[in-house]
């Protein structure tokens, strides 16, 4: 077991995965707001904590799994924060997606405690998060980087370094969620469509991905939208992630100048979708916007 001491804040559907993950390789200590996460975690061998002051007290990295910039916010700087707890010379492994300035911003604080940020959002999903099998795109300071590079190639099988600019990866990210929540809304849409033309919708989802018109997307989220249709698909990725996630890209996009209408399309489609009460749900579960449950 390595001498790197690991805290884990945020135990959700890729901060559970990641510390099991970690959990052989490193002392790792684990915080979150839900006792029954910290308990079944504390079950399979992990240190607990009843705050993130107390998860990182004696770490050499945090790693952060958070919703979002709020979230941060209070992990390392509210009360019984973590940064209370942080030796100079320790590192914030920040996973979570919040968009580049937010990143730059805890960046920033950090350096004032001697403190480093490696800004390392994540893609892959809670499955491939357990095997160690995730995209990590990273940016930050060599030093920093260096200091979490174990804990990095523990759980990621592609791992980009982008810069040495926090925010950077976050930039990067941004990018891929551009990308990623276009898609799902494409995929949706085509699904909703056979749906009302009546095709059988197992068909026009395994022809379409052998063909031009395939994507990782419509192969991932097509057979998740049939089982929306059926008795609810499982949740693997909730749809408010996106909301949140295309509000940052299309906030990126307005701060350069570049116009993003096919980002902001399907932002709109996944506030629709939040606004209908399916928030919680898997985002593949916006198909049934398009065209309802009830329908056919």
């Amino acid at each position: 077991m390595s001498e790197t001491r690991v805290a884990v804040i945020g135990l959700g559907a890729m901060g559970r995965p990641m510390a099991a993950r970690l959990l052989p390789a490193f002392p790792v200590t684990a915080f979150d707001l839900d006792p029954l996460r910290r308990d079944e975690l504390g079950a399979e061998g992990a240190g607990t904590a009843a705050s993130p002051a107390g998860a990182a007290e004696g770490a050499d990295v945090v790693l952060l799994a958070v919703r979002d910039q709020q979230q941060v916010e209070d992990a390392l700087f509210g009360p019984d924060g973590a940064v209370e707890m942080l030796a100079p010379g320790s590192v914030v492994l920040l996973t979570s997606t919040v968009g580049p300035d937010a990143a730059r911003a805890v960046a920033d604080r950090l350096a004032e405690a001697g403190i480093g940020l490696v800004d390392a959002p994540v893609s892959g999903g809670p499955a491939r998060a357990g095997s160690g099998d995730l995209l990590i795109v990273v940016s930050g300071a060599p030093e920093s980087t260096a200091a979490a590079r174990a804990v990095l190639d523990r759980l990621a099988s592609t791992l980009t370094d982008v810069s040495e600019k926090p925010g950077d990866a976050q930039g990067l990210k941004a990018i891929n969620q551009l990308l990623a929540g276009v898609h799902i809304a494409a995929a949706a849409e085509a699904v909703a469509l056979a749906r009302e033309m009546g095709l059988d919708l197992e068909t026009v989802i395994g022809s379409l991905t052998q063909g031009a018109a395939g994507s990782f997307m419509l192969g991932d989220r097509g057979p998740r939208m049939l089982d929306a249709y059926r008795d609810g698909a499982e949740v693997r990725s909730r749809l408010d992630i996106f909301v949140k996630d295309m509000g940052i890209v299309t906030e990126v996009a307005r701060d350069n100048h570049v116009p993003v209408s096919l980002a902001a399309a399907a932002q709109q489609l996944y506030l629709l979708g939040e606004r209908a009460g399916l928030g919680a749900d898997d985002d593949s579960s916006v198909v049934t916007l398009l065209s309802p449950r009830e329908a056919g």
